[in-house]
């Protein structure tokens, strides 16, 4: 009986390992994308295409990509990495190469680019601190945002508040969600004394 049970089963042991998978789930080498190999377009259904020609001249185009910013607080258009979505098949999508300055691109291209990283990226001006408390480490907050009222947690506070050198505070809760003091001398002082402490 116990042979039975491996007799069939054994030759396919092997099948679908790293030998058998194709080109599919080859590890892409990430390129550097200029103007000169990398032309972006808005699909017809809304998306960020994009057409990559090759070294050897071939082209291959994407239906999907999704540009990430490297440094997205202290150098927003430069270093942004294009990746593939996230696919259920394939799991989490690869980098297909890196801008390095996005200035580099016309206009258009870099319209289209900046559309996609705004709706990623996109940070809700804090306007009224109503309520901050602290409980085992985490920080609760009941704010006013440009957003209208949200409630948010902060899990790690002396490294979830970035100030920069113009003054604008940038406070990141434990799902690494964005909310932006703009100016924190226009905050009303109630408000900015809840925040003191961590700045």
């Amino acid at each position: 009986m116990h042979g039975h049970m491996h007799g069939p089963r054994g030759p396919h042991g092997h099948h679908g390992g790293p030998m058998h998978e194709g080109p599919l789930f080859e590890k892409r080498v990430s390129v550097a994308l200029t103007p000169q190999n990398a032309a972006f377009v808005r699909s017809p259904g809304g998306l960020l295409s994009m057409t990559l020609t090759k070294e050897d001249g071939t082209t291959e185009s994407f239906e999907r990509v999704i540009p990430v910013r490297a440094f997205p607080i202290t150098d927003p258009d430069c270093f942004i990495c294009i990746r593939e979505p996230d696919t259920k098949k394939k799991g989490k999508g690869q980098e297909i190469g890196m801008i390095e300055r996005l200035d580099a691109f016309d206009e258009q291209a870099q319209v289209l680019i900046l559309e996609e990283l705004d709706r990623r990226y996109f940070a809700p001006a804090i306007k009224k601190i109503h309520s901050l408390h602290e409980k085992f480490g985490y920080l609760y907050f009941d704010v006013t945002t440009t957003a209208g009222r949200s409630e948010f947690i902060m899990s790690n506070p002396s490294n979830s508040f970035r100030t920069l050198e113009d003054g604008r505070i940038f406070m990141y809760d434990i799902d690494g969600n964005c909310f932006c003091v703009q100016d924190p001398e226009a905050l009303d002082k109630a408000s900015l004394k809840k925040i003191e402490i961590y700045l």
